[in-house]
């Protein structure tokens, strides 16, 4: 999905879907239309394969269906070269021990943020962390930061190797290093891995730079 593509009603509606099943008059809301725009947005979003209705929530009158995007539009967020990448892995970890492929993995992640900590240095905590995970989108994730119980967790909505985790788990360590590196935090992950796999980050207090 191009620009263009997420800047249009259909794209926001999208996104929206990412983080949660929504019914039509969650979408009119959240984006200001009538239901009767957000139908037909749906309607054309069902028919190329990207959204799906996901079951039926109680309202007032009847009850409303809810809509949720396909496991092949999650895919389509996914920029990561998953033929070379699961090939890779799957050589790695028939060669390495699993305390050395942890460790050339941290090292990816790693390097994958080096580009970007000039730009995040002296940032304030909150501007960082912000920073950051724009930066975790523009690489096909989406994450938010949310408090539970005084506990800060970077919690993700889709996952940049969606493709590859499930066969290969240990691509969370490249994932956990990135974002540690990326917040200047020590980070614990604590993902979710399945038909749609979820990134979930527990973020330290310390910092670890």
């Amino acid at each position: 999905m191009n620009d263009r593509t997420f800047a249009s009603s259909r794209g926001k509606i999208i996104r929206l879907l990412r983080k949660a099943g929504q019914t039509v008059n969650d979408l009119a809301r959240a984006l200001g239309l009538t239901d009767n725009a957000v139908r037909a947005n749906l309607a054309r979003l069902e028919r190329d394969g990207l959204v799906q209705q996901a079951g039926r929530r109680p309202s007032f009158r009847k009850p409303e269906s809810v809509y949720d995007i396909t496991p092949d539009a999650e895919r389509l967020f996914s920029k990561a070269y998953v033929p070379v990448l699961v090939a890779l892995l799957g050589e790695l970890e028939s060669r390495l021990s699993g305390k050395e492929l942890d460790a050339v993995l941290g090292g990816v992640g790693r390097r994958m943020a080096a580009p970007h900590l000039a730009s995040l240095a002296g940032l304030p905590p909150r501007r960082r962390a912000e920073r950051a995970l724009k930066i975790m989108e523009d690489l096909g994730g989406l994450a938010e930061l949310e408090e539970v119980d005084g506990r800060m967790y970077v919690r993700g909505f889709g996952c940049p190797f969606s493709q590859a985790v499930a066969e290969h788990p240990k691509l969370c360590v490249v994932a956990e290093a990135l974002i540690g590196e990326l917040l200047g935090r020590a980070v614990e992950e604590q993902c979710t891995r399945g038909e749609r796999p979820r990134c979930c980050f527990l973020v330290d207090s310390r910092r670890s730079d």
